[in-house]
């Protein structure tokens, strides 16, 4: 169910600001890929009767959590690194005071290395490379995206890659927005927003003053007002 429309407005766009994660890159099936490796590599079934799936689903939820506490400046970058594990390990009567550091050095080695996109995305870019000026916008660590970019085979589509790392706030904050345009040599009128985070990348470009599009592929609730909404990559063809 999607949120009410805005009145669209009729501007020309030259630059194009995506989202990675969950956007372009399939960061659900790259990350269970990952903590299954995770799971054998510590021999987890040795020490839960939890199978990788219900062990996913445990880690996800303090991920999650931790991530939100992170944009919200609540706990810095290393603390999220381990801490997202050793709740997981905790919850299912693991006590063990290296294995969260461990694990995290272990998660964040292999999870950039997988190149799962969703459907159509190598297609949808190459299409829109061809007419706009593209980059990425991301709270993801740098180090990390740009792997990602890399081993996807995406990076070439993208003249620059910003980070809430490098630019020093997090989505939904405004400044990065700012500094994402200033970088890209961008004005506001001449660009739009693609993500799939209501919180981060729609409210943020909102308060941005941005035109946006929300990337919804599993047709979510959604009760906040927004410019577009797609499902699938390729509807851009049509709005762009």
């Amino acid at each position: 169910m999607s949120g009410d429309s805005l009145k669209k407005q009729h501007r020309t766009y030259e630059h194009i600001f995506f989202d990675l994660d969950h956007t372009l890159w399939d960061f659900e099936k790259n990350a269970f890929l990952t903590i299954e490796e995770l799971y054998e590599n510590f021999k987890l079934n040795e020490h839960t009767e939890l199978d990788v799936n219900s062990f996913y689903d445990i880690y996800s939820r303090h991920n999650h959590h931790y991530w939100d506490l992170f944009r919200r400046n609540q706990i810095n970058r290393d603390t999220l690194r381990y801490i997202r594990f050793q709740k997981t390990i905790q919850e299912i009567g693991i006590n063990n005071e290296s294995w969260p550091f461990e694990m995290s050095d272990f998660y964040l080695s292999r999870l950039p290395l997988k190149e799962h996109l969703f459907k159509d995305a190598r297609e949808v870019l190459n299409y829109l490379h061809a007419k706009y000026k593209l980059h990425i916008i991301t709270n993801g660590f740098d180090e990390v995206q740009h792997k990602k970019l890399e081993v996807s085979g995406i990076r070439p589509f993208f003249k620059h890659v910003i980070t809430s790392e490098i630019a020093g706030f997090q989505k939904p904050h405004s400044n990065i927005f700012r500094y994402a345009l200033e970088s890209a040599g961008a004005g506001v009128l001449n660009s739009i927003v693609i993500g799939d985070s209501i919180e981060a990348d729609i409210i943020g470009a909102q308060n941005a003053g941005l035109d946006h599009i929300f990337f919804n592929p599993l047709d979510q609730d959604n009760a906040h007002p927004v410019m577009h909404q797609i499902r699938e990559l390729k509807e851009l063809y049509d709005l762009l």
